[in-house]
């Protein structure tokens, strides 16, 4: 702190002389700049220009919920054996896990019946062509042996696909349930030794993570600043200096109940599978208003005090603090709403020093 003191001191000895002084027409007694000091102040002049602010909004990455699969108990039944874990990567139709069923086992058996059943009606008809062939049954009896042998067969149909969706018969009791599409594990709420049941929330979720949607929080004053199709940038803190281009592709119309933001979608390639879910992002857009204003560099601001302040070059010799009202920025350029017209000389460097001697501080 005493350090600090010195320095500061310091550098407002170089920049006054603190034996004399300018007096203004008050009375007031200004210090006198250090003619070397002011040779190494730089100013430049506020001009006019069109509004071009720059939005930052908070958001994060988000799976696309149209390439993605919720896979629910169809049946109950308690897990045998879990594949996967969180983050995994799934082909479609590897075993996710293994379960044992009385469901399934009742399925199973009900598939081998209709399996011999069908053998057993398929000669029956066999028999039956035959018989009419030579007059011995009528037409009518030979239909019902086919439609008997349609029934059969459907209902054949029907337990396989039934099979087919619920799992794969491992031996015994045991069923292996196979993933429904390819993708990574975003959930997974199941362990071995676990009872499931059909109704049941999602055992897994899969997702195809080469595509995800990165979600902005628009508030209700940004929302005239934001609209579908323009182009904007984001940054996250796993990739540091790292800038992805990127345009908003649908603007919600309907503000989200929790967050009390309305949600700007933005759909990204993902390829190498850089962008990962619930990944926190920071979204950039330029904004570019229909108005003019006096524009100065950011850097030529003094914050003090919760307020804004510059420095103005009025002569060789006179400096002046003036308070600004903004009426917004971007990375280097400040809008100013009242405080300085254009044409004014603002100081761009040394002007903190300057302000802290003008002020005595």
């Amino acid at each position: 702190m005493i350090i600090k003191k010195i320095i500061h001191c310091f550098f407002l000895l170089l920049l006054f002389c603190s034996c004399s002084g300018n007096r203004t027409e008050n009375g007031e007694t200004r210090p006198e700049i250090n003619p070397d000091f002011l040779s190494t102040v730089k100013t430049v002049k506020a001009t006019l220009d069109t509004r071009k602010e720059t939005l930052s909004l908070s958001g994060k990455v988000e799976y696309d919920p149209d390439r993605v699969i919720h896979f629910f108990p169809l049946i109950s039944g308690v897990v045998d054996k879990v594949y996967f874990s969180m983050g995994d990567k799934v082909a479609k139709g590897q075993t996710l896990m293994d379960i044992r069923s009385a469901d399934l086992s009742a399925l199973q058996n009900e598939l081998v019946s209709l399996q011999a059943e069908i053998r057993v009606v398929e000669r029956e008809l066999k028999t039956a062509r035959e018989m009419f062939a030579d007059d011995m049954v009528s037409e009518r009896e030979l239909m019902e042996a086919e439609s008997k042998l349609k029934q059969t067969q459907a209902s054949l149909a029907r337990v396989q696909s039934d099979m087919q969706l619920f799992g794969s018969n491992k031996g015994g009791t045991i069923f292996s349930l196979k993933a429904p599409a390819s993708g990574y594990v975003v959930s997974k709420n199941v362990a071995s030794g676990s009872t499931v049941s059909s109704g049941d929330e999602a055992l897994f979720t899969i997702a195809d993570l080469s595509s995800v949607w990165v979600m902005a929080n628009v508030y209700a004053g940004n929302l005239q600043f934001v609209r579908e199709g323009m182009a904007v940038h984001f940054t996250t803190l796993s990739y540091p200096g790292e800038i992805f281009e990127a345009k908003i592709d649908r603007l919600s119309q309907v503000f989200d109940p929790e967050d009390k933001v309305l949600k700007a979608r933005i759909v990204m390639p993902n390829k190498e599978l850089r962008l990962k879910p619930e990944m926190p992002v920071v979204i950039n857009l330029q904004n570019e208003a229909d108005e003019q204003a006096v524009a100065i560099p950011s850097d030529a601001l003094v914050f003090d005090d919760n307020r804004y302040f510059v420095i103005i070059k009025n002569g060789e010799e006179d400096f002046q603090i003036k308070e600004v009202g903004l009426l917004g920025h971007n990375e280097k350029t400040s809008y100013v709403r009242s405080g300085i017209s254009e044409g004014d000389e603002v100081v761009v460097s040394g002007q903190l020093l300057i302000y802290l001697a003008l002020n005595g501080k």
